[in-house]
């Protein structure tokens, strides 16, 4: 708002105070577009990714953060939505865990309803699975499930370490 008022005031005011008004105008601009910047970068910067097993929540323009939740250690996700950010489809998401941090707020999602159901429905196809009724990696061959492993390892949502565990585990089985 004071944006607007410090251009409006700029264009109506002539002779020696004009300079100034204009150099407050450019510093409000400048002030204004250095925040938006800062503000797009986090959000660009910010991935969400919902495997089978866990939800994991990257973050960061120079230092990066992240935080990984089992699914089956989610308590709640709730979402909320202004008016504005039901006209451009975005909400935050609040992720409640059994964990020590407790609460993991997601800011600015996409479609923070549709991320809801879409988290709730693979938190019940870890239920499935764990209780031996799903359709999960058990029925698939040895080498399909290798072959899954190592997409998800190429593609960043497993680490090499994970990767290796998960793979010594399908071995095990044998």
């Amino acid at each position: 708002m004071a944006l607007v008022l410090a251009i409006v005031v700029s264009n109506e005011v002539h002779g020696t105070a004009h300079d100034p008004v204009l150099i407050v105008t450019l510093i409000l601009v400048l002030v204004a577009l250095a925040r938006f910047v800062r503000r797009y970068a986090r959000w660009a910067t910010t991935n969400i990714v919902l495997t089978s097993d866990r939800l994991l929540v990257r973050a960061g323009v120079l230092s990066k953060s992240g935080r990984e939740i089992p699914l089956e250690r989610i308590n709640d996700i709730s979402y909320h939505q202004t008016l504005f950010e039901r006209v451009i489809g975005a909400g935050d998401l609040v992720v409640e865990s059994a964990g020590e941090r407790g609460q993991e707020p997601l800011r600015k999602v996409p479609n923070p309803e549709r991320v809801q159901q879409e988290i709730y429905r693979q938190m019940e196809e870890v239920a499935a699975r764990r209780s031996g009724r799903g359709s999960g990696g058990e029925g698939a061959s040895l080498p399909d499930q290798l072959e899954r492993l190592d997409d998800l390892r190429r593609r960043g949502v497993l680490t090499q370490a994970e990767f290796d565990a998960k793979k010594a585990d399908l071995l095990r089985r044998l």
